[in-house]
């Protein structure tokens, strides 16, 4: 019984956090994209990859919420376009390209937030399996 309330708490949590991070990702880039400054240079392809990426968050927990196994294989391939992303990004920060470090440290951030969504819905994932005879 405690291991299916800790399992719906981190379920809760993790969902929780990926709606929420899609929401204000989406806030964000509309924001810009309908004229704020937010202060720095925008590397407009990037601001339209986050922008559309905030719907996939929010996307991914509603999918997660149902099924965390396949939240988990959402998560693994937001983590992946995120990180090919901040590699792209990070080239053309460091090759003198109009990104701001601003952006490099953003999708680190997001990177770094779905690396650790994904661990989270893996561990969830493999805690909802039956054990296997003999290892109960």
């Amino acid at each position: 019984m405690k291991k299916m309330k800790t399992g719906n708490l981190v379920k809760t949590t993790l969902v929780f956090v990926a709606v929420l991070f899609g929401a204000m990702t989406l806030f964000a880039g509309i924001r810009v994209l309908t004229g704020a400054d937010p202060g720095y240079v925008v590397f407009r392809p990037l601001l339209l990859y986050n922008t559309l990426m905030g719907v996939a968050y929010v996307a991914a927990g509603a999918i997660a919420w149902r099924n965390p196994a396949a939240g988990m294989r959402v998560a693994g391939i937001i983590f992946a376009l995120n990180a090919a992303v901040l590699l792209a990004v990070v080239y053309l920060y460091r090759t003198g390209s109009a990104v701001a470090i601003d952006s490099v440290q953003a999708m680190t951030l997001r990177s770094v937030v779905w690396l650790v969504l994904l661990a989270g819905f893996a561990w969830l994932s493999r805690a909802a399996r039956p054990a296997a005879p003999g290892q109960e």
